[in-house]
């Protein structure tokens, strides 16, 4: 992260990024300090349609985000003002306009981030206004800082994960009761249409907004996360489901691991580690910022022979692989913008392992399909579960069976049955290798396969073998 500046006194400018709270936020609490206040969302083409992941799905949660947001700071007497274009331009404009001497917002860690906002700093500085980035998008106030006994960046969780604990925490910040602010254009809310995208046809259960994230972190304090530990590898229930808040900032991550207390209850142990593990990986982009183009591991650089087939990706994209855990996972993203993190283990493992595709190619998939689609988090698992990533273990400990996966967390079914309704009728005995089900069968279940449900499109033994012949070779290859 930048080094914080001195804010300069006066009216200030807030803006707002992936932040989207009132509520514990250092970059509001310092800002509305100084006086007038003029909080602010700038829409960035460069990032709405012009950047590597658009999502009409993940920017229409984000619209829904900002509505709240404004309405919530309507009733603090302040308001949401909205452009669209370059920060680096309209920040200066901004500050021009409403007299600020100093424009604060919440630091973040993307190579896209840090270039953006090292031009930003500039162009403000150029106009003698003071750029003051601060925390509050983490934990900790600065992943990426975190060091080694030899002063270098963690590579592997655990050895990170255990300084990160020890990392001291800033006190949380509370909600202004009031605002002061100043008299500007605050612009009109664009809708999707007008930001250059389509609807999203998908119909989420995540409620966008503040309200709805601090309702269901309430929840998972009160009545989930004493089961965590045990019930959070179900697809069925277990997991916090807060993951698009916390991309979109909705929640403070430090106010929810406060809340949770630092007992050693395993529930809260469990995850605490989890939220240990999105800091990591924004610690590994923050370090090694290459990872969002290629393989952390070098020996895999180049060496792996991904194979090409549209057909297969479509497939997997469309949850038609005959496989039925991974169609559940894929159809549960196409319908609700979201899927159980076990899950995206195993469809990761699917696309890579099974079907030998690039896993950039599924990278860029959970993008464009995910509310709480985060570069760095990302970018982590699907390294990690392609065994190309930070994690030293060996890529055959990392070939997530479809199969043996769904009989060990979906034993009944409900899952599946939920997000593939052409099997409901299909008998225990077969619903994990519903192609083994004789004709009669098929039509006492009402799903002929091949016709109502597919046919596996692989046979995950072989291509298991093939996989491990793949990574062997290119181990070879990268060690020549």
């Amino acid at each position: 992260m930048a080094d914080q500046q001195e804010a300069a006194p006066g009216t200030a400018i807030l803006w707002f990024r992936r932040d989207l709270r009132l509520h514990d936020l250092p970059a509001l609490a310092e800002a509305a300090e100084s006086g007038p206040l003029v909080p602010c969302f700038i829409f960035d083409d460069r990032l709405i349609t012009g950047g590597r992941f658009p999502s009409s799905a993940r920017t229409g949660f984000m619209l829904g985000c900002l509505e709240e947001l404004r309405r919530d700071l309507r009733e603090l007497g302040s308001d949401l003002v909205l452009r669209r274009g370059r920060p680096e331009d309209l920040l200066p404009e901004l500050a021009k306009e409403a007299s600020a001497g100093s424009v604060h917002w919440t630091a973040d860690l993307s190579p896209f981030a840090k270039s953006r906002d090292k031009a930003v700093g500039e162009a403000l500085a150029a106009g003698g206004v003071t750029a003051v980035p601060h925390p509050g998008a983490y934990i900790v106030d600065d992943p990426g800082a975190i060091r080694s006994g030899s002063f270098r960046p963690y590579t592997v969780y655990s050895p990170f994960a255990k300084a990160w604990r020890e990392v001291d925490r800033r006190e949380t910040e509370e909600k202004p009761a009031s605002l002061p602010s100043v008299d500007i254009d605050p612009g009109e809310m664009p809708t999707l249409e007008d930001l250059g995208l389509k609807p999203d046809p998908s119909d989420t259960t995540f409620t966008p907004g503040e309200a709805a994230a601090r309702e269901a972190a309430r929840l998972f304090r009160n009545e989930g996360v004493a089961d965590y530990g045990k019930k959070r590898n179900l697809p069925t229930g277990g997991s916090s489901r807060l993951s698009p808040y916390l991309r979109w900032g909705c929640i403070s991550p430090l106010e929810l691991e406060s809340k949770l207390g630092r007992g050693n209850g395993d529930g809260r142990r469990v995850y605490r580690s989890e939220l240990a593990w999105r800091e990591f990986y924004a610690a590994v982009l923050d370090n090694f910022p290459e990872v969002t183009k290629t393989e952390f591991q070098e020996r895999y650089r180049g060496t792996l022979d991904w194979q090409t087939d549209d057909d297969l990706l479509e497939a997997w994209k469309l949850g038609r692989t005959g496989y039925p855990l991974v169609d559940a996972g894929m159809r549960e993203l196409l319908g609700d913008g979201w899927m159980h993190n076990r899950v995206r283990m195993v469809v990761a493992s699917f696309l890579t392992k099974d079907l030998h595709l690039d896993w950039r190619l599924g990278e860029a998939w959970f993008m464009e399909r995910l509310l709480d689609g985060d570069i760095a988090s990302n970018n982590g698992g699907w390294q990690w579960v392609t065994s190309v990533g930070t994690d030293p273990a060996p890529y055959f400990q990392r070939m997530f069976n479809p199969m043996t996966q769904h009989e060990r967390f979906d034993p009944d079914g409900i899952y599946v049955r939920k997000w593939i309704p052409e099997l409901a009728e299909v008998p225990d005995e077969h619903l994990v290798r519903p192609w083994l089900m004789s004709e009669e069968e098929q039509a006492d279940a009402g799903c002929a396969i091949g016709t109502d449900y597919p046919a596996p499109v692989v046979d995950h033994a072989e291509e298991r073998r093939f996989a491990i012949e793949r990574y062997r070779a290119a181990v070879d290859t990268g060690a020549d």
